[in-house]
């Protein structure tokens, strides 16, 4: 059956077959754990968990989410680059990531030294939601709610110095409205506060309240995205409320505590890009909110290299004080 082939040939057929559970260098040989600086349900958490069960098959090994939120994230990131550089600990984060080393005095890590880019994993932008109980059915009427009121608008966030925040802060200066910012520990506390009417207005990113925008539970006033999004059709965008240079979004990255193994890194970069290019996985996250950029590390350290002074130099214009 096999006197057709060199016997080296022969010999590679059981690895070729072994598909993407296949070993490389032995690595991994326990699960891997992926430490998320975020509270379930918010959108780095509903990211990891979309693509957990691909990886782990492509990996061979169990996965592990672990929520690790606080401090705006920092204790999450901090835990992950304290971590043994040996690829069994990764790092899921948001784009406080690249926003907390401006906002905090001492965020506890550096991030481009302290972490190793494996690739961004998508994007959302982030979306002013009201409870549908409201008379707020545009950005126009918000501002001029806002306007009417005398004291300042109460807003909920995912955090402080997340996209959400930074972006009712932009809002502010640019429709000359007072906002006072009331962070949550997470998207997912902050999305059940609005569905509670704790406050009249909130923004968090796309995807933790995609469902509840679908369900009718959430009315969205307007996303922050360059474009509608695909099955929100009837949601404008910044721009067309009005703003025409008020965009912004949240994305997501993976990274590894500095000093992996570059063979480690290359690893589970290669398995979780071919995560994300499934077609049924890139369906079901563009469903919940995510747009997905499957960039690898050389995409993900050109963004970070790109947002750390983007967001710096806004903190500075918006006077936020350092935490």
């Amino acid at each position: 059956m096999t006197s057709g082939l060199p016997r080296r040939a022969v010999l590679a057929a059981p690895l070729l077959l072994a598909g993407p559970a296949r070993a490389q260098d032995g690595y991994p040989k326990a699960p891997v754990k992926v430490v998320i600086p975020a509270a379930p349900g918010g959108p780095t958490d509903v990211m990891a968990r979309m693509i957990q069960p691909g990886l782990a098959a492509r990996l061979g090994q169990p996965v592990l989410i672990i929520n690790r939120p606080g401090a705006g994230g920092n204790i999450g990131v901090v835990q992950a680059g304290k971590s043994p550089p040996d690829g069994y600990t990764l790092l899921i984060a948001s784009t406080g990531f690249v926003v907390n080393v401006s906002l905090y005095r001492e965020p506890g890590y550096d991030a481009f030294r302290d972490f190793l880019p494996i690739t961004e994993l998508g994007s959302s932008p982030n979306v002013i939601l009201v409870h549908p109980s409201s008379p707020i059915r545009t950005v126009a009427e918000l501002i001029a709610f806002a306007k009417a009121g005398k004291n300042k608008l109460d807003v909920i966030n995912p955090g402080q110095g997340s996209t959400p925040h930074l972006t009712a802060e932009l809002l502010q200066i640019k429709a000359g409205i007072g906002i006072e910012n009331i962070p949550y520990n997470g998207a997912g506390p902050a999305i059940q506060a609005i569905l509670a009417q704790t406050t009249p207005v909130g923004i968090t990113a796309l995807p933790p309240a995609h469902p509840h925008i679908k369900s009718g539970a959430l009315r969205a006033l307007a996303v922050t995205g360059e474009k509608r999004w695909p099955d929100l059709p009837d949601v404008p965008t910044m721009q067309e409320s009005g703003f025409p240079d008020l965009v912004s979004e949240t994305f997501q990255g993976m990274y590894a505590p500095a000093g992996t193994p570059k063979e480690i890194v290359d690893r589970v970069a290669a398995d979780t890009l071919a995560v994300l290019k499934d077609a049924d996985v890139a369906a079901k996250l563009l469903g919940v909110g995510f747009d997905v950029r499957a960039s690898g590390p050389a995409g993900l350290s050109a963004r970070v290299a790109r947002e750390v002074p983007m967001w710096r130099a806004l903190i500075a214009q918006s006077k936020i004080e350092l935490l």
